[in-house]
């Protein structure tokens, strides 16, 4: 059983909720924004749910629950809401049927209360309400999506590197193979070769923060020696069992992405039965298993991963619900940049879709992004220092 507290301020996530849940959203149910919780239990036993619905009904005004069908046989997906003296109450019942949804729903809240606004990269300390900060995108890859052969070359990769951190860049990603859809694997020795001279030339010549994008321990390693902060991992830990434990040991930080399946299958028929819930289960378990390993939260960023296994409809629906994964407390990284799905929205060809990319930043930042994962740094970066300012954060 897993709690996904909904953002308190917007009543159309409550009731886009309930559409797909089958409800209308009674008027009663809207407003008072200050003064309720709003969560949904995902994956309930069928006489847990019962018991639990009954009880909110017994509560009387300003407690409510709606019920559709889990994924799992003989499961209930509730959308439930009440003051903000519910848990109170809840915690007062002496009912052993209601304790395994009052623990859920005080574990989800005791995450979202230890918000983690801190982002500790090596030495430095990111304050993540200040503003949204920028990781520039440098493929040292003959292959990727949009930009592959151009820094394969090494003064190549530098020069570009130069000129995004001139721009305003926080970060700059290198990776050393491509993660675009149905790429092949290179064998890490090449991923090794391409990816770590040039991150140790970087922070040698510029003193910058690195990250590099790998899911192979051994690759991550070497670019940790060469001075790497940060593991963007599009696999969150999982394809190879030696990277939590090295991050945790060198007290490195991590990104940790959704991707459904692996580059090579990610989008043959990507199918969500909810891709909200499937997205933030996902993440709420890697988080834990990261957490688990000794990796602290100050050094875990969590990334949705647009474009990994999704189709358009998938991608629009998590920008549009972004706010949600704010309730797990870390960090949020959106990559949108240059992504398909804007090519196919706005018809236009990979190297024409800097608008889309603004207007995608734009609105992640707006609903909780607090790293943007670029290959346009220049504009992203004039985009998102004039909204910090608009906003009275820069």
């Amino acid at each position: 059983m897993l709690v996904r507290l909904l953002p308190q301020s917007d009543d159309a996530l409550i009731a886009h909720e309930l559409a797909r849940m089958g409800h209308q959203t009674p008027e009663a149910l809207l407003g008072e924004h200050d003064r309720r919780l709003v969560w949904k239990y995902i994956g309930v036993p069928c006489v847990t749910a019962i018991v639990f619905l009954d009880w909110l009904q017994q509560q009387g005004p300003g407690y409510w629950g709606y019920s559709t069908a889990g994924a799992e046989t003989a499961t209930r997906d509730l959308l439930c809401g009440g003051p903000a003296t519910l848990m109170r109450q809840l915690r007062q019942e002496q009912q052993a049927a209601l304790q395994p949804i009052m623990v859920a729903l005080e574990q989800a809240i005791q995450l979202q209360e230890c918000e983690t606004v801190q982002l500790v990269l090596g030495e430095r300390v990111f304050d993540c309400r200040q503003r949204p900060y920028v990781m520039g995108i440098l493929n040292v890859t003959p292959d990727s999506f949009s930009d592959g052969g151009l820094y394969l070359q090494p003064e190549q990769a530098l020069k570009h590197a130069e000129t995004m951190l001139a721009a305003g860049a926080d970060i700059i990603d290198v990776g050393g193979q491509s993660s675009r859809p149905g790429a092949v694997p290179v064998p890490p020795e090449v991923e090794h070769a391409r990816a770590v001279p040039v991150i140790r030339e970087i922070v040698q010549r510029y003193g910058a923060l690195v990250s590099v994008d790998t899911y192979r321990a051994s690759v991550a390693a070497a670019a940790l020696d060469a001075g790497a902060v940060l593991v963007n991992d599009i696999s969150a830990l999982r394809f190879d069992a030696q990277m939590a434990p090295l991050i945790a040991r060198r007290g490195a930080s991590v990104v940790l992405m959704h991707m459904q399946g692996t580059p090579q299958t990610m989008q043959r028929a990507p199918a969500y039965r909810h891709v909200l819930d499937d997205v933030y289960s996902f993440l709420a378990e890697r988080l834990h298993c990261a957490l688990q390993y000794g990796i602290a939260r100050q050094r875990i960023v969590l990334d949705p991963g647009f474009g990994f296994g999704k189709t358009v409809q998938h991608n629009l629906d998590l920008l549009h619900g972004l706010e949600h994964f704010c309730a797990l407390g870390q960090p949020l990284l959106v990559g949108t940049s240059r992504k398909s799905f804007l090519g196919r929205l706005l018809q236009r060809q990979v190297w024409d879709r800097l608008e889309g990319t603004l207007a995608t930043v734009l609105y992640a930042v707006l609903r909780g992004a607090a790293v943007v994962r670029v290959h346009d740094v220049a504009p992203v970066v004039q985009t998102v220092r004039l909204l910090a300012a608009l906003e009275g954060r820069g």
